[in-house]
């Protein structure tokens, strides 16, 4: 039996276990979980803390407060500017760990995507240059694959929210750039515009840069909900088509992989 044109000895090319479906879905949900009970709920009293920090700073002056020389009103205008400052450091930070904790579950989205990929290929298929590719083709090309087998999750209803949580991602860890043009025509609702209301040409999204990006509690649910609907869709069996046309990648990798058991 061939797939393409390569020789391979099974139906069944890609199979999704359904205790190890369980597994990775566990591990998502408990990572997300985790998350929010471990790390959001450290800035749920930010107000309060930024004044504890302020009144801190109040008390550490007041050891050295000399009415002949210090101003009182000097010192409350003082502790109410670090009050703000320590506030907006706070809103940042927490800004910061909603993006990281995105990041985080794409990120084992694709590598565990990866590896599934590449170990059910490695059952059938030896060559290194494909194995490799598995791994250092952008994880779009893989779609690519699967689409060839008749499983094209890329026409699937949750795929344009894990795509946009790609986005989301390459636009927090390399800033300006393409993403964020993607998301400025596509999904504008992950950047911030504080003037957005205002009739002016300021007030139009494509005039942000990448420090408008913003996630919300919610937009985490909702990219984890789409990562966990990715692996429920991923089909028990996918099999063997001989008539497949398989992506040029794939094509370009099997070749070089000959190119080298002849020598």
């Amino acid at each position: 039996m061939v797939f393409g044109d390569i020789k391979v000895g099974k139906v069944t090319l890609f199979g999704m276990w359904e205790p190890f479906r369980q597994s990775i879905l566990h591990r998502h949900k408990f990572y997300v979980e985790q998350a929010r009970v471990r790390l959001f709920s450290q800035f749920d009293n930010i107000q309060e803390d930024a004044f504890e920090a302020s009144e801190e700073w109040l008390e550490a002056q007041s050891r050295h407060f000399d009415p002949d020389r210090h101003d009182p009103a000097d010192l409350c205008e003082r502790a109410n500017d670090i009050e703000i400052e320590f506030h907006q450091l706070l809103v940042d930070i927490h800004e910061r760990t909603r993006l990281s904790v995105v990041a985080g579950i794409y990120h084992e989205w694709e590598k565990q995507f990866r590896q599934w990929t590449h170990d059910e290929t490695r059952r059938w298929y030896r060559g290194e240059k494909v194995l490799s590719k598995i791994w250092s083709e952008d994880v779009g090309k893989l779609a690519e694959l699967f689409a060839s087998l008749g499983w094209d999750y890329e026409n699937k209803s949750y795929y344009k929210k894990l795509n946009a949580c790609r986005l989301v991602v390459n636009v927090f860890k390399h800033g300006d750039g393409s993403s964020l043009n993607d998301l400025k025509q596509n999904n504008p609702e992950y950047l911030f515009n504080p003037l957005q209301n205002f009739d002016d040409v300021f007030s139009n999204v494509n005039h942000l840069d990448h420090t408008a990006l913003k996630v919300s509690d919610e937009h985490i649910r909702e990219f984890s909900d789409v990562i966990a609907e990715f692996w429920k869709d991923v089909p028990e069996k996918i099999v063997n088509v001989p008539t497949a046309s398989l992506p040029d990648w794939f094509k370009c990798a099997v070749k070089k992989d000959r190119k080298a058991n002849d020598k």
